[in-house]
């Protein structure tokens, strides 16, 4: 019997000025994994990169910051932590380290950074199987279409019900030899699945520079050629250059699963890319917001509304470009 390792936790209370100095200090200390808690309210550009719709309330910012760090029970404690007093004292001449006090803990987890994966299994959308890589195949999947995912530290395992929306219409709208835009692309999974379901070629983008590394290792795990896809990371609401490096009027399908305040400010980029007769497909839209995008969509003028799809609180909008 295999019996689990055993984690020391260490939470250092400092200043939210001193964060990143502290983390590099710690990371130099060959302390990976650090986890950061504050009440800093979030910028404008770290609220484009998260996946939901409504943040938390948070309590006023009082300038503290706990970082949480692990390491082995077998290390060496009383040396680590001396040297990174000695690193906290350090930079006690540059920056307000706070008072620097370490709290300890422990935990059973083997495998601690990876623990999500327990929740991430096989499961089907219609006919498509969505497997992780490290999931044995199974017999029962050999007549089905089967599409292996790690989302590593990308969005994207394919489980929310927003991609499920978006998978089940490009089934319905894909065909042979398309030309595929995804926006908001993550691990790669809706390129994937247009491609396996018969597109010519995918162009991905994303904000998250992580998606890039995680798309390409998804298409390769897949068997899918390289030279089909291409993957960009950048904002193509704001930059000119990645929009034509994507393309202009040469894509019959534009899919963005992304929340609903990109998409509408996003609706106005997509018929420039899409040719005309060409589908927009969105999801990432809670139900409360899913008029406002459709408004957004009608407003534009290139689009005809053709479809709205809904699971659970979540919408899904597919529009004709009709010029």
């Amino acid at each position: 019997m295999v019996q689990n390792m055993k984690w020391n936790k260490y939470t250092l209370k400092t200043t939210t000025e001193a964060t990143d100095l502290v983390s590099g200090m710690l990371m130099e200390h060959g302390i990976d994994g650090i986890e950061i808690k504050d009440n800093i309210p979030l910028s404008e550009e770290d609220k484009k990169k998260m996946f939901i719709d409504f943040l938390p309330e948070l309590p006023q910012d009082n300038g503290e910051a706990y970082l949480s760090f692990y390491m082995e029970e077998t290390e060496n404690e009383d040396d680590r932590l001396k040297e990174i007093m000695e690193g906290l004292k350090e930079l006690r001449d540059f920056v307000n380290v706070g008072e620097c006090t370490i709290e300890k803990g422990e935990t059973d987890d083997k495998d601690w950074i990876n623990n999500w994966k327990q929740f991430f299994k096989s499961f089907t959308v219609d006919d498509i199987v969505i497997k992780p890589t490290w999931e044995k195949m199974k017999e029962e999947y050999n007549d089905r279409l089967v599409i292996e995912i790690d989302p590593g530290i990308a969005f994207g395992t394919g489980m929310h019900e927003t991609t499920q929306l978006c998978i089940r219409q490009l089934k319905k709208y894909v065909k042979g030899n398309n030309n595929i835009l995804d926006i908001g692309c993550g691990s790669g999974i809706l390129s994937i699945v247009s491609l396996k379901l018969g597109a010519g070629k995918a162009v991905g983008i994303d904000i998250d520079e992580n998606a890039v590394t995680a798309s390409y290792e998804n298409m390769e795990v897949n068997k899918i050629d390289k030279s089909l896809c291409r993957i960009y990371a950048g904002n193509i609401l704001e930059d000119k250059e990645l929009q034509d490096k994507a393309g202009y009027k040469c894509y019959d399908i534009v899919v963005a699963n992304i929340l609903a305040d990109v998409l509408v400010p996003l609706t106005d980029i997509v018929p420039k890319h899409l040719k005309k007769g060409g589908y927009f497909i969105t999801s990432g839209i809670i139900d409360i917001k899913e008029n406002e995008v459709a408004e957004a969509i009608k407003k534009n003028g290139n689009f005809e509304i053709v479809e709205i799809t809904r699971q659970n609180d979540w919408s899904s909008i597919t529009a004709k470009c009709i010029k």
